[in-house]
């Protein structure tokens, strides 16, 4: 019964929401980000199937939840156990499983949302891909995407964290709440992942074609060197090097040993630790393909994959260089923020089913480049034949 009221819940709370970004954005498709609640509830269905037959972080987080009691505070720390300490305030007021599932769900939801304004925002044209698809629709809809961010655990807190974080940054002073907010949640769960979206907003600020006033430039700069200095045990715990003397040396070998243990963790391991760097992250954001596809669900995952590959041979040009290179800022922030988060999992990353679960929180950095990228293309097309129009009248 408690399923059906939260259901009831985030329905009601779904409508106040789009509500109220449609008055501040003239250009948001309501109907179509309702297709898209409904879509990612499916897949928390599939999730919570899944979970019936198959082991799931999710049931170990609503144990650990149920157990906490009055030690709920000690909770609050980065990692694991922020997810529990989030948790634990639902479990404790008597939500099922599949209750917590849901709010979690929901948590995945808003990500789109934001990942949909974040786009839209920033690209008013449409584009079509593959013949006749809607390259927004397709990002939006990706099935891998969704699985991965329906369910109790990181993949739904930090995703939607990113996505907050990155519509906020398009205008951080008309927007710090969100962006403290968003930033707020990507840190809790993942420090090292805020460190790169620090850098690559840093980097993407100063070396694109914007016109943002040096004053807010150094401001961003200051704040963001402030963070990782006061957040740097932080950062560094996550490897366990907060009292290293060689940090570099005690990485590799943290590295290798995570690597080995995701590795033996289940049966779709991947040696990539022998692996050319190219190599690895061709791996990261390609694999698995139909050749090494761990399972049914890995077959759906390689489906997905060669659609990602074939988005990915549309920049393979000289023009796309020309574009980056003058390209804007949020460009240019989305492309380092994947690139580094990308070249720092390929290092602990050896098993398939983790990797297609880690990479859903960078994928739509790189969509957005590509969907940029295709848009800008379209537009000097648009312009050309609007050009050649208006001379052929004359």
């Amino acid at each position: 019964m408690d399923s059906l009221v939260i259901f009831l819940v985030i329905v009601l709370a779904t409508q106040v929401l789009l509500n109220s970004l449609a008055r501040k954005h003239a250009f948001l498709d309501k109907k179509l980000l309702n297709y898209l609640f409904f879509y990612h509830l499916l897949f928390f269905l599939v999730y919570y199937t899944y979970t019936l037959f198959n082991p799931s972080d999710s049931r170990q987080y609503y144990f650990v939840a149920s157990q906490i009691g009055n030690d709920w505070p000690e909770l609050f720390e980065t990692g694991t156990n922020f997810i529990n300490f989030l948790a634990s305030p639902f479990v404790q007021a008597g939500l099922s499983y599949e209750s917590l599932m849901l709010i979690f769900a929901w948590f995945g939801y808003i990500g789109f949302v934001y990942a949909y304004l974040f786009m839209r925002e920033n690209i008013p044209i449409d584009v079509k891909v593959f013949g006749r698809f809607d390259l927004l629709t397709l990002i939006l809809f990706f099935p891998n995407m969704h699985f991965w961010t329906v369910s109790l655990g990181k993949g739904s807190v930090i995703f939607m964290g990113l996505m907050i974080f990155t519509y906020a940054v398009k205008n951080p002073t008309g927007r710090w709440f969100l962006l403290l907010l968003g930033g707020f949640f990507v840190y809790m769960v993942r420090p090292h992942v805020m460190l790169f979206m620090l850098v690559a907003v840093t980097i993407g600020l100063w070396f694109g074609r914007d016109k943002i006033s040096t004053a807010l430039k150094v401001v961003i700069v200051i704040a963001s060197v402030g963070f990782l200095a006061a957040a740097s045990n932080s950062i560094l715990a996550v490897a366990k090097l907060e009292n290293s003397e060689n940090v570099i040396t005690d990485f590799e070998a943290f590295a290798d040993a995570r690597s080995q243990g995701l590795s033996e963790k289940a049966g779709s391991g991947v040696t990539m630790s022998n692996y050319p760097l190219p190599l690895k992250l061709f791996t990261f954001w390609f694999r698995p393909l139909f050749v090494d596809s761990p399972g049914v669900l890995g077959l759906f995952s390689s489906a997905e994959n060669f659609l990602y590959l074939l988005l990915f041979f549309k920049i393979l040009n000289k023009r796309f260089l020309r574009f980056f290179r003058k390209s804007v800022y949020m460009v240019k922030m989305s492309a380092i923020a994947f690139l580094l988060t990308s070249f720092a999992m390929t290092f602990v990353m050896s098993n398939l089913g983790i990797i297609m679960r880690q990479k859903s929180m960078v994928m739509y950095f790189a969509f957005f480049v590509i969907y940029y990228f295709l848009a800008q293309e379209e537009y000097n097309r648009q312009q050309l034949v609007q050009s050649t129009l208006e001379e052929t009248s004359s």
